[in-house]
């Protein structure tokens, strides 16, 4: 009989995380988080939102210029961070969906890693973390608090006249701009890019999610992933997120 509350207890608790989270749309994720030293180092953070946008979140920056529906209120989002609870030997990160009172509504299991290469480790982790996604199931149910953004004009004879606001575009979104046709060649795990050079401009490496790429282009260090047909390179600059909209040919 006991046994069989507290499993109850245990999926009415379950139920209940999974109805909360998906009241929400969108979600923050910080330029750094706070157990690191500096923006995206191991590129923690572009994994973290490649990660939660593929289990159907439409996630921002929280430093990039938000659309009207999504800046307007703070307590109309959620807000992801990733916890580091490792020790010498072992990285162990949670990842944690907090509501706009700081309250967590959603953690993962812990995810770890052994490897010593600490961007390796650090990735490794984030992707065992995010296995606990799987068992969420999250799906938007459209019942999430929005803002209608509208103003008010009253006219010269007296009625007023509602005119819709156009939600800003982010500055990722406007940051990406087209560039020449780059060429993929395969490498032991992943492909590189080359021009009509024929040089190398980028390489990119193989993750857990299909067509959704490690990438490397120079001292730049983010994520390239297909968008609708679009192939598009994040990654940080001087603490800022910025994207590249890339042709290329497999």
């Amino acid at each position: 009989m006991k046994k069989a509350l507290a499993l109850l207890l245990f999926l009415t608790g379950s139920i209940a995380f999974a109805q909360s989270v998906n009241d929400y749309k969108y979600v923050i994720v910080p330029a750094q988080f706070a157990f690191l030293k500096k923006p995206n180092q191991y590129n923690m953070n572009v994994l973290t939102k490649s990660m939660l946008e593929k289990y159907g979140f439409v996630v921002f920056y929280d430093n990039e210029n938000l659309p009207a529906e999504v800046s307007d209120y703070n307590c109309n989002k959620l807000y992801a961070d990733v916890v580091s609870n490792g020790g010498f030997l072992k990285t162990k990160i949670q990842v944690q969906l907090k509501d706009c009172k700081g309250n967590v509504l959603f953690a993962t299991d812990e995810g770890q890693n052994k490897e010593k290469d600490y961007q390796l480790s650090y990735n490794m982790a984030l992707r065992d973390a995010s296995k606990s996604f799987d068992e969420l199931q999250y799906k938007y149910n459209g019942s999430g608090i929005s803002v209608e953004r509208s103003t008010i004009k009253t006219t010269n004879d007296g009625t007023t006249v509602k005119k819709e606001v156009v939600p800003a575009r982010s500055e990722v979104a406007a940051n990406a701009s087209a560039k020449e046709t780059l060429f993929a060649q395969p490498i032991s795990n992943g492909y590189q890019l080359i021009d009509n050079t024929p040089k190398t401009v980028m390489k990119i490496y193989n993750t857990s999610t299909k067509d959704t790429y490690i990438a490397e282009k120079g001292e730049l260090r983010g994520m390239l992933k297909n968008d609708n047909g679009n192939w598009i390179f994040e990654y940080y600059v001087d603490g800022k997120p910025m994207s590249e909209m890339l042709n290329i040919k497999f």
